[in-house]
């Protein structure tokens, strides 16, 4: 991909939690590129530090050190307006969708929030359309659902429901933090495949993070492997996971077998 796909670049980025003798380093020094439509997954095992990294891309922590440079310029969200503006065009899906919903708030008026957030001026019938479309896209029927609470629905149609909100935002770049994990198999083709057109149709930026080999090989353009807070390999997907160069990364695939089997067969 040439420079000037370029969307997001971080050099240097470190997160350290606590002081003293009870100091972590969460995130040690971290590199990263991505590229305007491309799809990342950044793989490691749990408390490899790949969620407060992604925490730290959304906007959501503050990185101890290192630099941030989004579209060219360097990220600042010192300010709500700032981080506002940055939130219209980063989103995220979280592992536990109920986590990331108002509880006590209707289905539409969760969805109405998105209408405001990208500041529309609608009519009522006009908001309609825009929240039964984005429905009818994760298979949803809005009809059924609008006056209904969240922990009214299973936890397969929150996350239907988590990428319809993001079919309304159009962001340029998707933080996916295990959005499969807690789905059935074949919801969790379905959401994948959703998402994947999702990116297709707005040349989104996807960043997967995952503990899931598979996962990152069937879906991924690039593969950052994440342990102890570093990145130890990064690369295309096929290079990653056809011809590991860290232990690390080989163990991780050495536990999914079906990776080299399929390879062997095809």
């Amino acid at each position: 991909m040439s420079s000037r796909d370029l969307l997001i670049r971080g050099r240097g980025i470190t997160k350290v939690f606590g002081y003293g003798a009870a100091k972590t380093t969460a995130v040690d020094t971290v590199d990263f590129d991505f590229h305007k439509g491309e799809i990342i997954s950044i793989v490691g095992e749990s408390g490899s530090g790949k969620t407060t990294l992604a925490k730290i891309i959304m906007g959501l922590l503050k990185e101890s050190g290192g630099s941030i440079d989004y579209k060219g310029q360097p990220r600042v969200l010192r300010r709500h307006a700032d981080r506002k503006k940055y939130w219209k065009d980063i989103q995220a899906i979280f592992q536990d969708p109920f986590s990331s919903f108002n509880l006590f708030q209707r289905v539409e008026k969760l969805l109405l929030s998105c209408i405001r957030l990208q500041g529309l001026k609608l009519t009522k019938d006009e908001q309609f359309n825009k929240m039964k479309e984005a429905c009818s896209f994760v298979n949803l029927k809005f009809e059924e659902l609008y006056n209904k609470y969240p922990f009214e629905l299973s936890g397969g149609q929150m996350q239907r429901l988590m990428i319809a909100r993001i079919f309304m935002l159009h962001p340029k770049v998707l933080i996916a933090d295990e959005p499969t994990s807690m789905v059935d198999a074949c919801s969790r083709s379905t959401i994948l495949d959703m998402l994947l057109k999702l990116r297709d149709e707005n040349e989104m930026t996807i960043i997967f993070i995952t503990h899931d080999v598979g996962l990152a090989y069937y879906v991924s353009d690039t593969i950052y492997i994440m342990e102890k807070g570093q990145i130890v390999e990064r690369g295309p997907a096929e290079d990653i996971i056809l011809n590991p160069q860290h232990a690390y990364t080989r163990q991780l695939i050495s536990d999914v077998p079906k990776i080299h089997t399929a390879w062997d067969l095809g």
